[in-house]
């Protein structure tokens, strides 16, 4: 499991290598809730996916991402806001063989 560090900002793009994949991660806040898109390798993995507590935002295995992304909420079990980012909401990563143990 890996943590990626998080601004409690309402946008930001963070770059991280995760599994040998090079990644760009969009985090925005909306009225609706926080959305998330990920893009490995120049390649949109997955747009537009609400940010959940404890759900995983890669949801299907074919998308071509190793491994899958997971805010948790580590006061409770509430979906993350911007402003508790990087303090109350952790985003990590956790790798294939991590993934397949809470599945």
């Amino acid at each position: 499991m890996q943590e990626i560090p998080i601004q409690p900002v309402p946008s930001q793009i963070t770059k991280v290598v995760l599994g040998a994949q090079n990644c760009q991660i969009l985090i925005y806040q909306k009225p609706q809730g926080m959305f998330v898109d990920i893009n490995v390798n120049g390649a949109d993995v997955v747009t537009g996916v609400i940010a959940r507590d404890a759900v995983p935002l890669v949801c299907r295995e074919y998308a071509g991402f190793s491994g899958n992304l997971v805010f948790i909420d580590t006061q409770g079990s509430a979906d993350p806001v911007y402003d508790g980012l990087g303090s109350r909401y952790s985003l990590v990563y956790l790798t294939a063989e991590e993934y397949a143990l809470i599945q």
